[in-house]
């Protein structure tokens, strides 16, 4: 796996997102992967519970747009990719956070075995306050 091709597989995840189908975007994860999503505070740990997320957050049509992306190479066959994006909803409202995504090849696929994406503190701190100021 070189850069690029970690760059086309998020690509492939947010193509997997734009078809609307949960199934698609699981398929996407190992089977025991654990995500750490933007939007819920409830850890997934299985392709059910992964699923059950993005039934969730697909109804939001949701499009991710990575900012900024730092890759890496570990043993084992590992890739991680690490950094900003940015999700524009279906309702024009949108939600920048930080991402990591570790990879591994399995069965000669490679699959997310760990993803955890959370909403920026920054953000969601001036959020609240201009909540509170209204």
């Amino acid at each position: 796996m070189t850069e690029v091709d970690v760059m086309k597989f998020f690509q492939r995840w947010n193509d997997a997102l734009a078809t609307g189908n949960p199934d698609a975007v699981t398929g996407l994860y190992a089977e025991d992967a654990i995500l750490l999503p933007t939007v819920s505070n409830q850890v997934r740990h299985n392709h059910e519970e992964i699923r059950d997320y993005f039934v969730n957050f697909l109804a939001k049509k949701p499009e991710g747009v990575i900012e900024e992306a730092n890759i890496r190479f570990l043993a084992d066959g590992l890739a991680i990719n690490s950094g900003v994006y940015t999700f524009t909803f279906g309702d024009q409202s949108t939600v920048t956070a930080r991402f990591t995504y570790l990879y591994r090849k399995i069965d000669g696929h490679w699959k997310i075995v760990e993803h955890h994406s959370s909403a920026m503190p920054e953000v969601t701190a001036a959020a609240g306050r201009e909540s509170a100021a209204a």
